[in-house]
């Protein structure tokens, strides 16, 4: 399951290098005067223990609408911390090719709602800051064949065993299957052996009932 979920990354990644796909990203922007900042998962949905970036964006608008001017060296003079709950932790970032472009891998260790806590200033302008990312997501999100289908193929397991144990105890009682030597213990010990499995089909239904 891990190799196969590091192979379909690396396709996913492959494909966004060379442009054969557009991504889709849920950003958060937030305003800090005349500039502009976004953050967000380099990959989404992101996913609990798979490795991901924490992608972050800084830019100052044009006067022509849909022009802008990337903010280089951003994080010389800000801070960069991610929040969960009630940890924290400072991260180093770090800048991409393109100007204004930044990123800090990470690995999600929790699913749930992550802050990114921007501290500093900017050219001059003081910046305090939590932005708030996409969720993070159970395993589930890319699981194939949904875990789900486990249950369903022991409960027709268990099933099979109810149908055979009934079998076996008709052919007893009807005398098909002969247990009459040595007194009828021969009997005693085939009830007892039936009654067992009977039992451990029990344990095994509140077993699976306890997993869901």
């Amino acid at each position: 399951m891990i190799t196969m979920k590091i192979a379909l990354f690396a396709i996913i990644g492959l494909l966004f290098s060379v442009g054969m796909i557009a991504p889709s990203f849920a950003h958060t922007t937030v305003h800090v005067e005349q500039y502009e900042i976004e953050a967000g998962w380099g990959i989404e949905p992101p996913v609990v223990g798979i490795r991901n970036d924490i992608v972050l964006k800084f830019i100052e608008r044009g006067e022509k609408e849909g022009t802008f001017t990337g903010i280089t060296s951003v994080f010389k003079d800000v801070d960069a911390t991610v929040m969960f709950g009630g940890a924290s932790k400072k991260i180093d970032v770090n800048s991409d090719p393109k100007p204004g472009y930044y990123f800090s891998p990470i690995i999600p260790t929790k699913t749930g709602t992550y802050l990114i806590e921007l501290k500093g200033e900017i050219r001059g302008t003081p910046i305090d800051i939590k932005i708030p990312v996409e969720d993070v997501e159970p395993t589930a999100v890319l699981d194939f064949p949904p875990s789900s289908s486990e249950g369903t193929a022991d409960v027709a397991a268990l099933k099979n065993a109810i149908s055979s144990l009934q079998q076996d105890v008709s052919k007893l009682k009807s005398g098909e299957t002969d247990v009459s030597y040595d007194g009828g213990q021969a009997y005693d010990f085939a009830i007892l052996g039936l009654s067992i499995a009977a039992a451990a089909i029990i344990l095994a239904i509140v077993s699976l009932i306890k997993r869901k």
